[in-house]
């Protein structure tokens, strides 16, 4: 995933001209539920914008993840929930490209280029939220196929997905995990319902259940599939940190608005001293955020450029920054959309306003693929206990 500094700049340009023109107005629209995929989706693919970081190799613009955080950041300013289902596919595209079979990869990487298409990561299950390793869903080995069976509680972006990538465990071995390409079209691929969702509505999450699906036994990804998800993971927590960025920086520029016009005690608000102690500090958390998760992309960017990235970053599996970054924006965000959500008096609690609507987007980046509890434990597990990884 690399990219110049000149060409960067000329897709964060693109991209917020994108934002201006599809997203910024229709705050209602998606906060809807719309039917997925949404138009704005098909124009993000016409726009040459669709699953940006996907490599030069399978035809892709072959963008930085640190680039891609001012990406996603921008995005998330127009709508986070457009914004998740944008840049979740990057879950399972690291993935693929890494641990998949070159026949297996390379068609599903492709055309998720060609056709601006998405990928469903079936990994949650209702009694294996974050623990995975309870997963119950199985898979079998039948000749030259497996055969999975299980239901997947929350999977963003399933009904409209390409290929599917199913986390399942051995039914002749319970410590044998792997990670499966499914088509979606496979028979016995069940869309159980949508997932009527509090925030971040502009995307869709299902749950599914899969029923005797036969697939070629080429699909499994090489290694371990606990693995493999930890390792895709670092790039989607750090993305879904980013979202953060975006929606409190749309926060600070409706609250900025605002406090031209209101007055209060005979001046402006920006004119008040308790107001402008607020801003200075939402504007400091901002770039905080921003910094942490442009360092957590670099380093994943530096592990993609190694020898052997696949090998590296099987050895290290969760990085402490992709961690650190997904709680500190999950939790700094948090309180830039609680000042926010004070700062309009009344208005601000009311569904007249957008600020209720930001509010419930930006809650999603501390429960979404680990909440701050399990972030917490993962740290303390791999970077704490063990002494001689405590900096």
């Amino acid at each position: 995933m690399t990219t110049d500094t000149a060409e960067a700049t000329q897709v964060l340009d693109r991209v917020r001209a994108f934002v201006r023109a599809e997203l910024l107005s229709k705050a209602e629209y998606f906060d809807g539920l719309p039917e997925q995929p949404t138009a704005e989706s098909a124009r993000l693919h016409e726009a040459g914008l669709a699953n940006w970081w996907i490599p030069a190799a399978y035809g892709g613009a072959g963008v930085s993840l640190r680039d891609s955080v001012d990406i996603v950041s921008e995005l998330a300013y127009g709508d986070a929930g457009f914004a998740f289902g944008a840049f979740l596919p990057v879950l399972g595209t690291v993935m693929l490209q890494l641990h998949g079979d070159e026949a297996v990869a390379r068609p599903v990487l492709e055309r998720l280029v060609r056709d601006g298409g998405r990928l469903g990561i079936l990994g949650s299950e209702e009694d294996a939220g974050s623990e995975l390793n309870r997963t119950a869903t199985t898979y079998r080995r039948d000749g030259d196929a497996l055969v999975l069976d299980g239901e997947k509680y929350f999977s963003t972006n399933s009904e409209p997905a390409d290929t599917l990538l199913v986390l399942a465990r051995s039914a002749d071995d319970d410590g044998d995990y792997a990670v499966v390409a499914v088509p979606r079209a496979t028979p016995g691929v069940e869309i159980v319902k949508r997932w009527d969702m509090l925030g971040v509505r502009g995307s869709g999450t299902y749950r599914v259940r899969l029923r005797d699906c036969r697939v070629p036994a080429a699909g499994r990804l090489r290694g371990n599939g606990l693995r493999l998800l930890e390792i895709g993971l670092n790039a989607s927590r750090i993305l879904i940190a980013a979202t953060a960025i975006g929606v409190a920086r749309r926060i600070r520029d409706l609250s900025m608005e605002y406090a031209a016009q209101k007055r209060i005690k005979g001046a402006l608000l920006r004119e008040n001293a308790v107001f402008a102690a607020k801003l200075g500090q939402m504007e400091m958390t901002v770039d905080v955020m921003r910094n942490q998760c442009r360092a957590a992309a670099a380093e994943f960017d530096r592990f993609l450029a190694a020898d052997d990235p696949a090998a590296a970053l099987y050895r290290v599996g969760t990085l402490r920054s992709a961690l650190a970054a997904k709680l500190y924006c999950g939790q700094a965000g948090w309180q830039v959309a609680t000042t926010g959500s004070e700062m309009f008096g009344g208005l601000g609690y009311t569904h007249d306003h957008p600020i209720g609507k930001l509010v419930r987007d930006l809650r999603y980046v501390a429960i979404v693929e680990g909440g701050d509890d399990v972030m917490r434990e993962l740290i303390y597990a791999r970077y704490v206990v063990p002494a001689g990884k405590r900096r």
